[in-house]
């Protein structure tokens, strides 16, 4: 036998014996440190059906104040005008309430998208009652959805983690107390996948969250509970987290409005990670609603002088209204790929009919191409994502059941370096990509490392920029990671990321906008896909997108840092000649 061959050399035989002995050590280990995490999660699971039967209960004493409330016109209207219904009072709050606790139990039962109900939003009502016309902040009586971990005071903000199960908040964190300022009533939170770092969404407290769209796909993530619930109608507006796509992917995967905003333009003070410290990768919340409307009210809202005043790191810098509502033609860049992972057919069909819509409408339109993307995705991103080589993620996870989602990434980080080493260096002639993607997860080792490489990120911004500039751009098209994958195909084709993660390297903003679905050709164009490097990523990408006709196809609207109106004007522009033009059949 092969194995028995190989323990005819001493010390090889000795290493094997000693890695199986760890190996076992290790699982015994493991499943001792389990327990605390096996009783907490049923506990976990028991608090989410009291909350939810609560939150039944008050939908139900808010439809016996109106027995003949129909919620159809409530949910149908936008939130610019659902706003404006709410200020005259031409809608109560009970019925607006009402309308989407109802709704949200509804999308809940179909697709198990909610977490936690937040059952002081019966208390704010009332507050919210009190208050005179002149008092009434931009969101005021609009119900609204939080992604997991944006803290509310005594609730839990997971991550997906057993370990942050029984710590509820100690106060709402910073945004939360900025939407109740304004009127706002958050309701609900909404599910994630383990840890975060995922573009699917399941974990194993809350269970697998599916896209409403096509339950046998993923809402994507890791903002997915939100973009369910949102598609659905069990929401108008929810706010999410973005490190290497969380708001995007899931707007794209299903079809709404998503804004990633420039790091440290709105606060992350009171928002849970199970990764903190990360520099030269920006994790930025950010808002998610049906149209781009709703995403300008929201960012009205958010950029208050209050939220500097609660957290002075961000700068005191309003919405500039003269910069969104400028209707001057714009020097558009675009790229139908980024070099790094093939579009797929609807993905480069959608920056194709954008950018000739764009033109027609009167915008130049110019070609670009992203500099050095392997060393920005590989070397840069990687690194910068898992600088400590997982040592905090297996922190968190100590104890904890691993997700399927996450055991892929989680086995490769407990290996022993000398084995680490060994699968890279035969992956690199299998599969480069992939021995290069690991070769990155292994961590930057020192300190002196570390700040080369906060001092080569910044270069590349730098160097990005300066070739954006000398094409004299206003703002940028790209494609977005569409459409949405079957459930599981995140985590075996991780490297398709790479549209969206190279922006929280740059830390530029972007908001994602939905321009048309996926068609029959598109599907059969599907046979030719080939991708870049055809390993096993690129062919579980086309796995990942099969039977996908009829779902929505996005764009990503880039602008530079701290040009938030600049990028929704973008938006807008192109929500606009979209809506305008003839879906193709």
């Amino acid at each position: 036998m092969p194995g028995m061959a190989l323990l005819s050399y001493p010390l090889l035989g000795l290493l094997l014996l000693t890695l199986l002995g760890a190996a076992l050590l290790g699982a015994a280990l493991l499943l001792r440190q389990r327990a605390p995490a096996r009783r907490k999660i049923p506990r976990a699971q028991k608090r989410r059906e009291t909350a939810l039967q609560q939150m039944a209960a008050l939908a139900q004493r808010l439809r016996q104040q109106e027995p003949d409330l129909d919620p159809k016109p409530i949910l149908e209207l936008p939130l610019m005008e659902l706003a404006q219904k709410l200020q005259a009072e031409e809608l109560s709050l009970d019925s607006v309430l009402c309308s989407y606790l109802e709704e949200a139990l509804k999308v809940h039962q179909e697709v198990n998208c909610l977490t936690d109900f937040l059952g002081e939003c019966e208390e704010q009502l009332q507050t919210l009652k009190k208050l005179k016309k002149s008092e009434r902040g931009l969101l005021y009586g609009v119900p609204i959805s939080l992604k997991d971990p944006f803290d509310c005071k005594g609730h839990d903000s997971t991550c997906g983690l057993a370990q942050y199960l029984e710590k509820p908040a100690a106060e709402d964190g910073v945004i939360v107390k900025v939407l109740k300022a304004q009127g706002a009533i958050p309701f609900v939170k909404t599910n994630i996948p383990q840890t975060l770092l995922s573009f699917d969404c399941s974990n194993p407290i809350y269970g697998q969250t599916l896209n409403p769209l096509n339950l046998k796909k993923t809402p994507g993530g890791s903002t997915g509970g939100e973009g369910a619930l949102l598609t659905a109608g069990g929401s108008i507006l929810g706010m999410g987290t973005d490190t290497g796509g969380s708001i995007r992917i899931p707007s794209s995967f299903c079809g709404v409005c998503g804004l990633r905003t420039t790091g440290y333009r709105i606060s992350y003070t009171g928002v849970a990670s199970a990764v903190k410290g990360k520099k030269s990768v920006i994790t930025v919340a950010g808002p998610l609603a049906r149209d781009v409307d709703s995403l300008v009210l929201c960012m009205r809202a958010l950029l208050s002088k209050n939220m500097h005043q609660l957290d002075p790191t961000v700068p005191p810098m309003p919405f500039r209204e003269e910069v969104y509502s400028s209707n001057r033609p714009l020097r558009i860049g675009y790229y139908e790929s980024d070099g790094y992972t093939e579009p797929s057919p609807s993905m480069l069909r959608a920056v194709r009919l954008t950018s000739r819509l764009l033109h027609d409408a009167g915008h130049e339109i110019i070609p670009f191409s992203i500099p050095r993307v392997e060393y920005a995705l590989l070397h840069l991103y990687n690194e910068g994502l898992f600088a400590d080589g997982g040592a905090t993620i297996l922190e968190k996870l100590e104890g904890d059941i691993v997700d399927p989602t996450m055991k892929t990434l989680v086995s490769f980080f407990r290996l022993p370096d000398l084995v680490k080493y060994f699968l890279i260096w035969i992956l690199k002639y299998i599969e480069p990509r992939t021995g290069k993607n690991l070769e990155g997860n292994m961590g930057v080792g020192t300190p002196k490392k570390l700040w080369e490489l906060h001092t080569e990120t910044e270069e590349y911004q730098q160097e990005f920029i300066a070739k954006w500039r000398s094409l004299n751009l206003d703002v940028l098209l790209a494609p977005s990671l569409d459409p949405a994958f079957y459930i599981g195909y995140p985590s075996k084709s991780a490297e398709s990321v790479s549209y969206t993660g190279l922006y929280n390297l740059l830390n530029f903003p972007v908001g994602v906008v939905p321009v048309t679905t996926v068609t029959l050709q598109d599907q059969e164009e599907l046979a030719f896909y080939k991708g870049y490097y055809g390993d096993k990523s690129d062919r579980n990408f086309v796995e990942a997108i099969k039977g996908s006709v009829g779902l929505p196809v996005a764009v990503q609207c880039i602008a530079l840092p701290w040009e938030e109106e600049l990028c929704l004007r973008f938006m807008k522009e192109v929500e606009t000649l979209a809506k305008n033009q003839s879906e193709p059949k």
